[in-house]
Order: structure tokens, then sequence, then C-alpha cells
């Protein structure tokens, strides 16, 4: 955990606030969110461990942190069964779905220049 008064801290809170590509990056950025997200887009609803088969080489931790943190920005949805064993949904909302033209030009673009 960063301090909350340093310089790099305080540059970050800004470039987020007022820099909305910045925001985009941070809210999507990391290894496995675009994974996260294109899975979902691509299924109506997936199960935690569907997530995790699609997704080779991610941690249970870092899988748990991912859809921890996708959820608090609104992107996916958490349906929870209360059974036992327990069953876990996750889906995209509408937010996430509204990314869906991000992610492909994304995809399009890592294409044509990943070679070069």
């Amino acid at each position: 955990m960063r301090k909350e008064n340093s310089t790099n801290f305080l540059n970050e809170t800004d470039l987020i606030k007022n820099c909305g590509m910045f925001y985009t990056l941070s809210v999507i950025g990391g290894r496995w969110k675009v994974g996260i997200l294109a899975s979902l887009l691509d299924n109506d609803e997936l199960r935690y461990s569907e997530i995790k088969g699609r997704l080779h080489n991610i941690t249970e931790r870092m899988l748990i942190k991912q859809l921890k943190e996708l959820q608090d920005e609104g992107l996916i949805i958490r349906k929870d069964y209360k059974e036992v064993p327990p069953r876990v949904h996750y889906s995209i909302s509408d937010k996430g779905r509204s990314l869906q033209d991000v992610l492909i030009t994304l995809r399009y673009w890592g294409k044509k220049y990943r070679n070069e």
C-alpha cells in the first residue's frame, strides 16, 4: 500500500480524476482483467471455475482479486446462490458491456502491430 501523500499516489489520483483515457486504463489494466471481461462478453454467465479454466496460469488469489476489483468498478455482477456446495456465477454488467467496442479495437490493434 502506498502513502496517500506521496507524489506518485497524488499524480495517479490526479490523472484518474482528470483524464478519461487514464481512468479507463486503470479500470481494465493489468494482466487478467481484459481476459475476464472478454470471457464474460462471450458468455451470458460463467462460474468461477469456468473463468479460471479460460485463463491459463492465473492463480486463485489473483483471480479472486481481479474479480473483486471488476465487481467494485461495476463492470461485472457476482451472483451467490447460497447453496452447499457454494455456487457463484459471474456476468457482465451494462457498464462492462459498454467496453465491448474498446476491447475489440484493442484486439485488432494488437493483432496488427504485435509482430512489428
